[in-house]
């Protein structure tokens, strides 16, 4: 929370990288905070509440009040897109409260969020103005007020839409891939401090193009049951066996039956004391289904004692 509002007192001195910087260890310390109180046995009613409301503050009051004051000092529509952004965000962790006591969701569903999460949100809001100072205020397209507004607008829909977002807190890492991944992280590192705000757009554009493959692997898992509630390798296993069948067009074998014996099977049962038609007499017997003499121009032969046919 302090951290969010200290964001808003460096955009007022015209310190931008430090506004950025602040709502971005703000970021950290809320990815953070969960496991710390898990780890110290600390965690409270308190504490969750605390947390969404830090959330509130640091990315939804602080990012506003920063792009207000960057970019729309004075301007009323500018404020109202400002304060449409701070509204979405409180009604999307208002949301999350809400679907963590929310019983009936899939197993899968915990692997996603609902929409951009808080963080995510708020500093996508401020990727024009992490452009700015990466590029300077030369008069670039992303940096004149309509594209900022749009752009503002754009982020809180996110905020409150329905798009599932991959959660990194269910990622579990195998165990070949540790040493890879402490590699990337010490790149990472190394280029967020030597390019601070250009590896951060990238890292922001990399998560808006995230979005299709995790409303695409979220629609797979709709639809496979079977691969809910197993480790991720035999998912894998699921997924490339599926994978192969679309490729090669191969269908689950449908049973087929001739057509007679498809209207015997559709036929309600007899019960055992009626005859079937083939032991009737006859006359007796039913007709072919459809067929009548009025219909192909017939006339049918008068039975012994019986009136002719009209």
């Amino acid at each position: 929370m302090c951290a969010g509002l200290s964001a808003v007192q460096f955009t007022l001195k015209g310190q931008l990288g430090y506004a950025i910087a602040s709502i971005a260890v703000a970021a950290v310390l809320d990815s953070l905070d969960g496991r710390i109180a898990r780890l110290l046995d600390a965690t409270s009613k308190m504490g969750a509440e605390l947390d969404s409301l830090a959330d509130a503050i640091s990315f939804g009051v602080a990012p506003a009040l920063v792009l207000y004051t960057w970019r729309f000092g004075g301007d009323r529509v500018g404020w109202v897109c400002c304060l449409v952004f701070a509204v979405c965000m409180i009604l999307r962790l208002a949301r999350f409260n809400t679907l963590l006591d929310d019983a009936e969701q899939p197993p899968y569903a915990k692997e996603f969020f609902v929409g951009v999460p808080a963080p995510a949100g708020g500093l996508l809001a401020l990727l024009p103005m992490i452009l700015t100072i990466e590029y300077g205020d030369t008069g670039h397209w992303w940096q004149s007020q309509p594209v900022v507004m749009v752009w503002t607008i754009a982020v809180a829909v996110l905020l409150i839409s329905r798009i599932p977002t991959l959660s990194v807190k269910t990622v579990k890492v195998p165990a070949r891939a540790v040493a890879p991944l402490l590699v990337g992280v010490g790149l990472l590192a190394a280029a967020v401090i030597t390019y601070p705000m250009l590896a951060l757009a990238v890292l922001l554009v990399a998560y808006l193009l995230h979005i299709p493959y995790a409303v695409r692997r979220k629609q797979w898992l709709a639809h496979h049951p079977e691969a809910w509630n197993v480790p991720p390798k035999e998912r894998r296993a699921i997924r490339r066996e599926s994978g192969y069948r679309r490729r090669l067009g191969l269908r689950a074998p449908v049973r087929r039956v001739a057509g007679a014996a498809r209207r015997a099977v559709r036929r309600p049962i007899r019960g055992a004391e009626e005859p079937l038609p083939m032991m009737l007499p006859p006359e007796r017997r039913p007709g072919p289904r459809g067929r009548s003499w009025r219909r192909t121009g017939l006339r049918r032969q008068s039975r012994p004692g019986a009136g002719s046919d009209r």
